[in-house]
């Protein structure tokens, strides 16, 4: 999650590990923060650097999962010049930048077994040395580390020394995913949004319909509040009567009656495309105005039919007629539809 995302919320389940964060931060001790993507693994980072008596010393974010397994240990623990092909200057690691600080590792179950061994002896015994260099430096770090992944499991499997989990696991915060915080959908949902508002300029903010907040707070989530971020926003963007409450929700940014189909024969380009089929017993209601308006007629009628038939369910109507939910959704707008389902 973004660093300028809120780290707010009011559920009881958030207020727990908001407090276990608070209490973890006063001690130097290393803290594992394990949580689902999106879940702001690296703001609860931040937090307990600047709640810590170490909040005036240096918060370095390294992401483990950026760089090959050959380039994360001179990142770490920096190198000296000549000690490999292209090292042309001595460069400090990261442990050497958060001196007197914080050292956030996330995705730290990415980090190779070479670096987990030298992990482990600067988290033992507060040296590290740089590649290519005889002697250790001494260095004072505290380390967060973060990962979506079930370290005890990875030791089973041989792929986490144990004795680094160990060493690395005084306190673990598990942060809840956005589907089990009652209540802060809504909240951060009207931060978002009302954030993207002033981005656009919008005199004031009208908030969200009923009818999409109520879509958003039943929707899964998961990809947590990054991904709640992305669709508060993108309902905003495209909202175009600022004074009325935002009623259009779209959850995959992807669907199109136009998206490619994986696999799919492409036809050579001088081949027309085949008629659909059209049964004997198809009905075309009589509607004036030609072909345009009997289809757009008959269309409602379908549209009527299957929502009958599926009691207002939307999402067993979208299935049932081929549609995405969200295409489902515009064909009820463009039929005035929406409201009476």
């Amino acid at each position: 999650m973004d660093r300028d995302n809120p780290f707010i919320g009011q559920s009881l389940a958030f207020l727990d590990s908001v407090e276990r964060v608070s209490r973890a931060a006063q001690l130097n001790r290393p803290v594992l923060v394990i949580g689902e993507r999106g879940t702001g693994k690296e703001l609860v980072a931040e937090r307990l650097h600047r709640l810590s008596p170490r909040w005036d010393g240096p918060f370095v974010a390294m992401n483990c999962a950026a760089l090959t397994e050959t380039l994360i240990e001179a990142e770490l623990f920096g190198h000296e010049a000549g000690a490999f092909t292209g090292a042309t200057r001595a460069r400090a690691g990261r442990f050497e930048e958060a001196d007197g600080g914080t050292l956030f590792l996330d995705e730290l179950a990415t980090l190779s077994s070479g670096a987990q061994e030298r992990l482990l002896r600067a988290v033992e015994y507060g040296e590290v040395t740089r590649i290519g260099a005889n002697r250790p430096i001494r260095v004072d770090v505290r380390i967060v580390a973060a990962t979506n992944e079930h370290l005890p499991r990875l030791v089973d499997q041989g792929r986490f020394r144990a004795d680094l989990l160990d060493r690395l696991s005084f306190e673990v915060i598990t942060l809840p995913p956005l589907r089990v915080r009652e209540g802060d959908v809504a909240q951060l949902a009207d931060f978002f949004g009302r954030r993207m508002a002033a981005e656009l300029g919008w005199p004031s903010w009208p908030g969200f319909a009923k009818p999409a907040m109520t879509e958003m707070e039943a929707f899964g989530w998961p990809g947590n509040i990054r991904e709640l971020r992305n669709v508060a926003e993108r309902a905003v963007y495209r909202w175009e009567d600022w004074a009325a409450p935002v009623a259009d929700i779209v959850f995959d940014p992807f669907a199109s009656p136009w998206r490619p189909m994986a696999g799919q024969d492409m036809a050579p380009p001088d081949a027309s495309p085949a008629a659909p089929a059209v049964t004997a017993t198809a009905t075309v209601p009589d509607a004036p105005g030609g072909l345009r308006a009997a289809v757009h007629a008959y269309e409602r009628q379908l549209l009527e039919a299957a929502l009958i038939r599926h009691r207002h369910n939307q999402r067993a109507t979208a299935k049932t007629l081929g549609l995405t939910y969200d295409q489902l959704r515009h064909c009820l707008k463009k039929h005035g539809l929406l409201d009476a389902s």
